[in-house]
């Protein structure tokens, strides 16, 4: 009995090795095991093509042309590649880190010759900083070590080519830029492999009582793989904004989602509200003026046959007392739970009651209500065709629009 079970244990670790094996098409998972598929490629000013044997060649094998600039209203390709291949690593950086630079500036990346690019974002959220403030952190897949550079770590197969472009839609030049793109070149490619995807957009003004899409429905096969979300919390409320659940409908889901969370910083794996923390997997930058948060599904895989779309609800909360203040004064909101505090009188029906004055709770009850802030959202996702039916990104004046000073 005993060595049937040890049979048994030995023959599923095989098969979960084999099928890791299968998914990591970046590189061996033994890292002295030689692998003959794939040939190591670095993009950058000093070799942007890639090819064999021609790196810094423009100051004869010294230092030539490690930077460049992005005119205002110029469009700068950083990669123009032919593939089978995938992307493993980008680094760059630039002088001007100012919010409107980080909003204003478009990266935007094209597999196998489509038009529409699978990737669509302002270069500083497509990284992970959000609301055109930098941070120093470091997660599973991007980086900003001192707050002066941009890593991604995100792998990105293509079948027949690759080209990523970066626009500058502000007003000035950029006057340095330096990056490099590391990457591998495939012998051939394999049919289950997924195309990379950002999608990015923001709503000033969100509605009540409708969730924030941080991805719109996508079709097709793929893998939802997580997204850098940022909210700027109205003025007015002086409540906490992040009771809104996430929810991810896949695979047919209509009405209501298949997979659903209990509240924002629930989502990203703190509690009781959210400060500033930052780990592989979740993370926030936190003030309480423009806060960025993140999460990323990699130990959490959430693959979709179908579709996929993940929202996230517009909702916050605080004691009765307050939000008796608020609702008195104008401010949009709707009551949707109360948590006791003592009832005194009366029933609660939850979702029903719009006039809380008309119910009696204690002051210290606490009030889940309906609200509207400035919501954006990067929402990386994999997918099984090279682009998508998403919409545009918005234009510079609504990425823009209300941010940090510095």
């Amino acid at each position: 009995m005993m060595k049937s079970i040890t049979y048994l244990f030995l023959f599923f670790s095989l098969v979960s090795c084999i099928q890791e094996k299968k998914e990591s098409v970046n590189q061996s998972d033994d890292l002295y095991r030689f692998n003959s598929n794939l040939s190591p490629r670095w993009v950058s000013f000093e070799n942007s093509t890639g090819a064999k044997g021609s790196g810094g060649m423009e100051n004869n094998g010294g230092k030539g042309h490690p930077s460049d600039q992005i005119k205002a209203g110029e469009t700068k390709i950083f990669l123009d590649i032919e593939g089978p291949g995938i992307i493993n690593r980008m680094w760059f950086t630039i002088n001007d880190r100012k919010p409107d630079m980080l909003r204003g500036l478009v990266i935007n990346m094209y597999w196998d010759g489509e038009t529409k690019p699978a990737v669509s974002a302002p270069f500083g959220d497509f990284f992970g900083v959000g609301v055109g403030k930098t941070a120093v952190f470091d997660n599973a897949l991007f980086a900003n070590p001192e707050g002066r550079s941009f890593n991604s770590f995100v792998q990105m197969p293509f079948k027949e080519s690759a080209k990523i472009e970066i626009t500058n839609e502000t007003d000035r030049n950029l006057d340095m830029v330096f990056y490099d793109i590391n990457l591998n070149l495939m012998d051939q490619w394999e049919d289950d492999l997924l195309y990379f995807h950002c999608f990015w957009q923001r709503d000033t003004l969100t509605k009540l009582a409708e969730d924030f899409e941080i991805l719109p429905k996508v079709e097709g096969k793929g893998r939802f793989l997580g997204s850098t979300i940022s909210v700027v919390p109205r003025d007015g409320y002086d409540a906490w904004w992040g009771e809104g659940e996430v929810k991810i409908f896949m695979n047919g889901d209509t009405d209501f989602p298949t997979l659903i969370g209990t509240g924002t910083e629930d989502y990203i794996g703190t509690a009781w509200g959210q400060g500033k923390f930052h780990n592989d997997f979740t993370g926030c930058f936190y003030n309480t003026k423009h806060i960025t948060f993140y999460r990323y599904h990699i130990p959490d895989a959430i693959y979709f046959d179908s579709d996929c779309k993940v929202a996230i609800q517009q909702m916050g909360g605080k004691r009765m007392a307050h939000v008796r203040k608020i609702q008195n004064e104008g401010m949009p909101m709707i009551p949707v739970t109360i948590i006791p505090g003592p009832k005194i009188n009366g029933i609660y029906e939850p979702g029903k009651v719009t006039d809380l004055d008309s119910v009696d709770y204690s002051d210290d009850a606490w009030v889940n209500f309906y609200r509207v802030d400035d919501m954006a959202a990067a929402a990386y996702f994999y997918l099984d065709k090279p682009s998508s039916k998403l919409p545009e990104i918005p234009a510079y004046n609504i990425r823009t629009w209300n941010l940090p000073s510095e």
